[in-house]
């Protein structure tokens, strides 16, 4: 797979990482709320879990515009 080069950041990256990172703790938020019991359907009930998703796709968006195209973190291209 062709990684970015640092500082810049490819759209194939982009999307990836924040579908994968918005899902995930989307998908761990709901999971914990299913197992906590009866719940509304409100925006106080998701509010904390839609946060939690978008501050983990942009915390791996922040992680690939730092990451070089060999995978170092932090390190400018060879």
């Amino acid at each position: 797979m062709k990684r970015s080069k640092f500082l810049n950041l490819g759209a194939p990256d982009f999307i990836k990482g924040l579908v994968v990172a918005f899902l995930t703790a989307l998908f761990t938020g709901l999971l914990q709320l299913f197992q906590t019991g009866p719940f509304l359907f409100d925006w106080a009930t998701f509010q904390p879990i839609v946060y939690a998703a978008v501050a983990a796709g942009l915390g791996y968006i922040v992680k690939n515009l730092f990451t070089n195209s060999s995978g170092e973190i932090l390190k400018t291209e060879k």
